[in-house]
Parts: C-alpha cells; sequence; structure tokens
C-alpha cells in the first residue's frame, strides 16, 4: 500500500506565509531528479563506498618476511580529488617463538603506487609460556591522498614482528575457517 500524505497548507518558517504546492510533484520519478555532482556536496562527503570480505581458512606462515593475508579491495575513485578512507579487520592466531611472545607487525598497502598507508608493530602478548596460540582481531585504517580516477587496490600485509623468529611461531593470518575479514573503502 502506497502512503500518502495531505496538508491544507505548508507554512514558511518564520510563519509569514504559506507555500502553494498544488501538483508540483505530479508524475515526479526519479528520471526528472537532477544528478548529484560534486557542486551539491559540500567537502568531506562521501561519494563512494566500496566492501570486500575474505572467508578464514587455516592459512599459515612461518616467514619473516611481508606476506599477503589475501585481503584487499580495488576501488575506482569518481573523483580525483577524493581522499580514501580505507578500515579492515582480521582474525589471526599467533604461537609462540623463540622467546615467551607472541607477536606480529600488520602494514595497509596501496599497491599502485606502492605506499603505505598505516602500519602498527609488536601487536600480541608477552610471557606466553605455554605452546597455545594467541588469537585476536587486528584492525586498522588508513587515509590515501588520491591524485586521479585510476582503480587503487589496497592490501594487508602481515609479518613476525620486527622479522624475528624470537617474536612469533606458526602466524595463522586467516584465522580461522569460518572466520570473516573485511575491509570497506571510502572515497
Amino acid at each position: 500500500m502506497a502512503s500518502k500524505i495531505k496538508v491544507d497548507q505548508i507554512q514558511t518558517a518564520d510563519g509569514s506565509g504559506t507555500i502553494a504546492l498544488q501538483n508540483q510533484l505530479s508524475g515526479m520519478t526519479t528520471a526528472s531528479l537532477p544528478a548529484l555532482g560534486s557542486a551539491q556536496m559540500p567537502a568531506g562527503s562521501v561519494v563512494q563506498h566500496v566492501n570486500s570480505a575474505l572467508s578464514g581458512s587455516g592459512s599459515t606462515t612461518s616467514a619473516t618476511a611481508w606476506i599477503d593475508t589475501g585481503l584487499s579491495i580495488t576501488i575506482t575513485p569518481k573523483l580525483s580529488s577524493s581522499n580514501l578512507v580505507v578500515f579492515f579487520t582480521q582474525g589471526i592466531g599467533i604461537s609462540k617463538g623463540t622467546n615467551p611472545t607472541a607477536r606480529v607487525d600488520w602494514g595497509l598497502y596501496c599497491v599502485s603506487p606502492s605506499v603505505i598507508i598505516a602500519n602498527n608493530t609488536f601487536i600480541g602478548t608477552e610471557g606466553l609460556n605455554s605452546t597455545g596460540t594467541a588469537r585476536m582481531q587486528i584492525a586498522g585504517s588508513g587515509t590515501y591522498n588520491n591524485t586521479s580516477t585510476a582503480a587503487k587496490t589496497f592490501k594487508v600485509q602481515v609479518r613476525k614482528a620486527n622479522g624475528a623468529n624470537s617474536e612469533c611461531g606458526l602466524l595463522y593470518y586467516q584465522w580461522y575457517a569460518g572466520g570473516k575479514h573485511t575491509m570497506q573503502v571510502f572515497g
């Protein structure tokens, strides 16, 4: 059932007069609405949004170098002047290194041009004396100062903290099967 609003009058904000609307909206469709462009939107407006999701798995590494977690997203900016704000969240598991620590570094990268837009180091726990695995969510955000409408791809990478075996044993970088890792870009 379609909704209807019926009024006798619409009064001006200061109460000094009335506004006549007789049949002015009759026959209006979305095709007759003006397109919104940058002139109609104030600075700081979100013009577009994309999101991406990655299902968890048992993917692991024992390498000390940066590795892609598989979580990535691509956006083709509508405006060359858009600042792109990227958010991610990803579950990881970290087993104890040769020290009683389980720590990692993460980085959020723009692929082309290759630039790091955010990172965090030594994330995890100290004093892990067992052979268990520390499980946690890592999350981050960064801003990319865009200058073109060319497609941009962003990705998340992780490594053993400081690239050292003593900081982490096995790194489960897509923890766990059935988990969901997400990424979003606003421009």
